[in-house]
């Protein structure tokens, strides 16, 4: 790899909507009040299709045993209705063009949407930081940003501008960090694929015994597979605020048994193992620093996207019976409708990136990114992100899984970290760590095979 990269009236948002640049002087006191503890509407729309937000899941199902994997608590739910490419038309206000250009390019390609459940639920301690922390944080410029250390709570509760709401998600809750193991699966137009295996070792400067000034986390990353690119070692370190310091990453490499610098590891170098499929900053939607793009904020949205998405990660399920031509199976797949922040990042001038405009669509509730539109320079839709948000009931945790990436342009793409094939469970949520195992001369022991 060489980078790393759920009924009460409210105000229905069935359009798009200006949102003012300045934040009311009163946000703060409305948390826990019209609004979730962490920044959203807390009331349904208008026509019930999305239900007041009533706390989230914040258990597992009952009976439920981690062994299991995420069992689906919403099994019983059937689709309201499925959209194809013969009635998109009749929902093309919820749907953004990315899903319109799957649903005309792919003939099996679906978006079946089901009813909506409002999960979202992060811990108590996070929820309790946001409101103590409301209005303490700034952000000068791009993304130099006051009063912020670490993850503990939500930077922007009530987001004024497409840079804060970018870093809501880039600072999403993780539990204080996460230790797994998944697949890619890069995928031919033809459906031919092949499996890479990925560990990593996710910590947020929080969990770690010797807190590190400007560390919002460090990181390890290893492949288990295939055999090629067993022995090659990431660590990167990642810094709260990219005005004051740029990200550190090292590789180390078994075949030639020497630990380097890893600059390449950001923006749009491609990593290995994803034939191209990729960039470094398509982790989890986007990740690293904001400095190439502009990001303007649109509003806010109902739309369809991909939530509670537990079918996709069901542990029976085996790779070879979710792989499509051009996509995972759709009938895996739950949209449900959300109101999202809608985000578009076009490229600054003298700066470049393979992909020149970027349209984000991120849950209100959690402030993630669900979908992604990825435009090339000459303006046409060429990568679309689908990004299934599911909460890990154990931990007080949302994440995404798998991460989606769909050329239109020749029909590949690849699933990254896919959990089906893996032994749960895969998931360790809020693994504490020595910051001394995160030091460049650990790294060689990490890479011994």
């Amino acid at each position: 790899m060489k980078n790393f990269k759920t009924t009460a009236v409210a105000l229905s948002i069935t359009a798009m909507v200006a949102v003012p640049l300045v934040a009311r002087a009163d946000d703060c006191d409305r948390l826990g009040k019209d609004l979730t503890p962490f920044g959203s509407e807390k009331a349904g729309n208008k026509d019930g299709s999305i239900p007041a937000y009533d706390g989230g899941m914040k258990a597992p199902p009952a009976g439920w045993n981690p062994s299991q994997g995420y069992v689906d608590p919403f099994a019983s739910d059937k689709p309201l209705f499925v959209i194809t490419a013969a009635n998109m038309d009749q929902y093309k206000d919820k749907l953004t063009p990315g899903l319109m250009g799957m649903l005309k390019k792919y003939s099996t390609f679906k978006v079946p949407v089901y009813p909506t459940h409002r999960t979202y639920a992060p811990a108590q301690k996070y929820v309790d930081a946001t409101k103590a922390n409301c209005g303490k944080v700034k952000l000068e410029g791009d993304q130099h940003l006051i009063n912020y250390d670490y993850s503990e709570f939500r930077p922007f509760p009530v987001p004024k501008n497409g840079n804060e709401v970018i870093i809501n998600h880039k600072n999403w809750w993780y539990g204080g960090g996460y230790n797994r193991c998944g697949d890619w699966l890069p995928t031919k137009a033809n459906g031919e694929y092949y499996r890479v295996g990925f560990c990593e070792d996710l910590i947020s400067g929080s969990n770690f015994d010797q807190k590190q000034p400007n560390n919002i986390f460090s990181f390890y990353g290893l492949y288990d597979a295939p055999a090629t690119l067993i022995g090659t070692v990431y660590l990167v370190r990642d810094p709260i605020d990219y005005s004051v310091k740029n990200r550190e990453a090292w590789i180390y490499n078994a075949g030639q048994r020497r630990v380097r610098r890893a600059p390449d590891v950001a923006f749009d170098n491609i990593d290995d193992g994803t034939e191209g499929m990729r960039t470094s900053d398509d982790w989890w939607g986007y990740n690293g620093s904001l400095e190439r793009y502009n990001f303007k904020l649109i509003g806010k949205k109902e739309m369809y996207i991909p939530y509670n998405s537990y079918k996709v990660n069901d542990s029976k399920l085996k790779y070879a019976d979710m792989v499509e031509k051009g996509h995972l199976k759709s009938d895996l797949f739950r949209y449900e409708l959300h109101r999202v922040w809608h985000v578009e990042a076009t490229l600054k001038p003298g700066m470049s990136h393979v992909v020149a405009k970027r349209v984000f669509y991120m849950d209100e509730d959690s402030g993630m990114i669900a979908l992604v539109d990825g435009y090339d320079s000459r303006g046409s839709l060429w990568r679309v992100y689908i990004e299934p948000l599911l909460q890990a009931y154990e931990a007080n945790v949302m994440f995404q899984s798998p991460y989606l990436v769909h050329d239109l342009s020749n029909g590949n793409f690849i699933a990254s970290m896919a959990i089906n094939e893996r032994k749960a469970p895969v998931y360790k949520w809020g693994a504490p760590a020595k910051w001394s195992d995160f030091q460049v001369d650990a790294i060689r022991r990490k890479g011994t095979r």
